[in-house]
């Protein structure tokens, strides 16, 4: 049993009543919100492992609650939603969320991606024993913080997990499908756009200035890289393990 903590928000009680069947039987201790309002109370006196949350709800939106959600919670954030619009995926995880879900969903699935994202953050837990400091920036892998000069900086589990791999391999290029596998550790279809869509919102977070990066770099043609080299360790995300990564050509053109 696996003890983790997962919320539920949502307003349709036969869409919670089933997701929380099937996360229970997983090992999950399972709590459910049917408002915007009621999510964040919950949240904030629960502190959960994970969030699954609905985008149409009767008080607060998704967005907002997603929004209100970042300021205090690093927790991974799983979208539900009926819209299947490109630009609402985009917000989502613009705001800070990690995953999105289009409904109708295979309740399974969801189980599949709850599981996927609980394992990347317990795998971050472990390797996380030691700050990495560069010039302007400091990265505490132990508390999942980040301070750029002097002033703390508030990410998305996702975001972070995509910085602290990029940082602890500096100047390693990782193309987008690269950064997916290791990150996203799922075998479902893969959204490219998600990889760009962190990026920039990262540099946002980060950077001095976010139009002319002076950390996360884009290589042409072939992904990103970190530039330069921490003060403790550089090669400490697990390490990469090769054998996870897809060939030398990839399919992502443009990062």
């Amino acid at each position: 049993m696996s003890g983790e903590r997962i919320l539920i928000v949502d307003d349709e009680k036969e869409i919670s009543e089933l997701v929380r069947l099937y996360l229970e039987r997983e090992g999950y201790e399972v709590l459910v919100a049917g408002t915007g309002q009621q999510a964040l109370d919950l949240a904030f006196a629960q502190n959960p492992d994970l969030i699954i949350l609905d985008i149409v709800l009767p008080d607060l939106d998704g967005y907002t609650v997603c929004r209100e959600l970042r300021t205090r919670s690093t927790a991974p954030i799983i979208f539900l939603s009926c819209k299947d619009q490109n630009l609402d995926k985009i917000l989502g995880l613009e705001i800070g969320g990690d995953d999105y879900l289009t409904k109708p969903f295979d309740p399974a699935e969801l189980a599949a991606r709850v599981k996927a994202s609980l394992r990347r953050v317990r795998l971050d837990r472990s390797y996380r024993n030691q700050i990495l400091q560069f010039p302007g920036l400091e990265i505490n892998l132990d508390f999942c913080s980040v301070k750029s000069g002097s002033a703390s900086v508030a990410l998305s589990a996702r975001e972070f997990q995509i910085l602290a791999l990029l940082a602890q391999n500096a100047n390693r290029v990782f193309s987008a499908e690269q950064i997916y596998r290791l990150v996203w550790h799922d075998s479902y279809p893969i959204d490219w756009r998600m990889v760009p869509v962190h990026i920039s919102n990262l540099r946002k977070k980060i950077e001095p200035d976010p139009s002319s990066p002076r950390y996360i770099l884009t290589v042409k043609g072939l992904g990103y890289k970190f530039n330069g080299s921490p003060g403790q360790g550089s090669d400490n995300y697990g390490p990469v393990d090769k054998q996870a990564l897809p060939g030398e050509k990839s399919s992502w053109k443009k990062p």
